[in-house]
């Protein structure tokens, strides 16, 4: 029995985590290797609203006897987003070295990108995801004076740089074999440089793949220019975030794209999600977009060792999509709901 801890969080989190589920279990049915039981957890905003933090204390611990984890999506306008962030999704990936976040974009049939001229955009962003820019290091002082000080210190390691890129080198190696590695060294002066010179020792072990760096704000441009040309593409904790949103972007909407939070070693259990935010003006509508969420089923299916039923599931999602049956941010008029059923009608086929 594969074990999956749900948590629907805030906004429109639990009903796209409850379509998640729906397919999930739509793609279970009749396949005996395959069998799954979801345990649901009410962390979030409101949890915290109630109990003065976002999950539990033992929550971690809860959550590592679970095979891995559905996550909808957090944040509330009446909780600081430091305080929803750094109170479950962060202690979440740090707890369980959650080190690789994966981000594939892909323009499914019957989604239109943005772009005039997409091409054969099939790309996927590897993002640091356990330090970087997002470190929780550093304070402020002289509070409310005019010498008010803010430091935030980023915190690159040798081991937590060298194992994002390796991670980077192999998908790029099971992919079409091009990596491009996100840097700003002209005008980052310590932490880029040793980014850099990590990549290029890792680039010497790996001959086959086709590797280069590239200033991150002129590859923001290439993405949006020319997307074709891009296969894989590294970045620090920042720059990774910043690139996969450009990705999803032109890939045709915020509402398809997934996220994989993965411990590669299986130490602990992997976190799967949608990228799109909790979205309180459309909570409750039913309008919300469960796509991104059915797209990180599908990845979490492959990461646990059901490729097939992954693939299903993508495959469902496509022809979904390319029949017409779309939410409202795709310009149609589907419910979650109806979107949802329109995947698992496909799945049952």
């Amino acid at each position: 029995m594969v074990e999956i801890a749900v948590i629907g969080g805030d906004g429109i989190g639990p009903e796209v985590t409850r379509a998640g589920v729906r397919v999930l279990e739509a793609a279970a049915q009749g396949d005996s290797s395959l069998q799954l039981g979801f345990t649901e957890f009410p962390w979030g905003c409101e949890y915290y609203l109630e109990h003065g933090r976002m999950m539990p204390e033992d929550a971690l611990e809860e959550l590592a006897t679970r095979d891995a984890i559905l996550l909808g999506a957090v944040g509330w306008p009446t909780v600081p987003d430091h305080i929803s962030l750094w109170g479950l999704l962060l202690p979440i990936r740090r707890g369980f070295d959650q080190y690789v976040n994966l981000r594939p974009a892909r323009l499914l049939r019957g989604v239109k990108s943005p772009l005039a001229e997409p091409g054969d955009l099939d790309i996927t962003v590897v993002r640091e995801n356990t330090e970087g820019e997002y470190s929780d290091s550093g304070g402020r002082v002289y509070r409310g004076t005019p010498h008010e000080i803010a430091v935030q210190e980023s915190i690159f390691t040798r081991r937590g740089v060298e194992r994002i890129i390796r991670y980077a080198f192999e998908e790029a190696k099971s992919r079409r074999g091009l990596l491009v590695g996100a840097t700003k060294s002209n005008g980052i002066s310590i932490t880029m440089p040793f980014f850099d010179e990590i990549f290029r020792e890792v680039a010497e072990e790996h001959p086959e793949v086709e590797a280069s760096l590239m200033h991150a704000d002129a590859l923001a441009a290439r993405l949006v220019l020319n997307p074709e040309r891009f296969d894989v593409v590294v970045g620090s904790n920042l720059f990774g975030d910043l690139l996969s949103e450009i990705t999803a972007g032109i890939a045709g909407a915020i509402g398809i794209a997934p996220s994989a939070n993965l411990n590669p070693e299986g130490t602990f259990p992997s976190l799967f999600e949608p990228i799109h935010g909790s979205a309180p003006d459309i909570a409750g509508q039913g309008s919300a977009n469960p796509s991104g969420a059915i797209w990180a089923a599908s990845l979490m299916l492959e990461h646990l060792g059901y490729p097939e039923a992954g693939s299903r599931i993508l495959s469902a999602l496509e022809d979904a999509l390319a029949s017409g049956t779309k939410t409202r941010d795709l310009g149609g008029n589907a419910t979650t709901d109806e979107m949802t059923t329109a995947v698992i009608e496909r799945l049952q086929r």
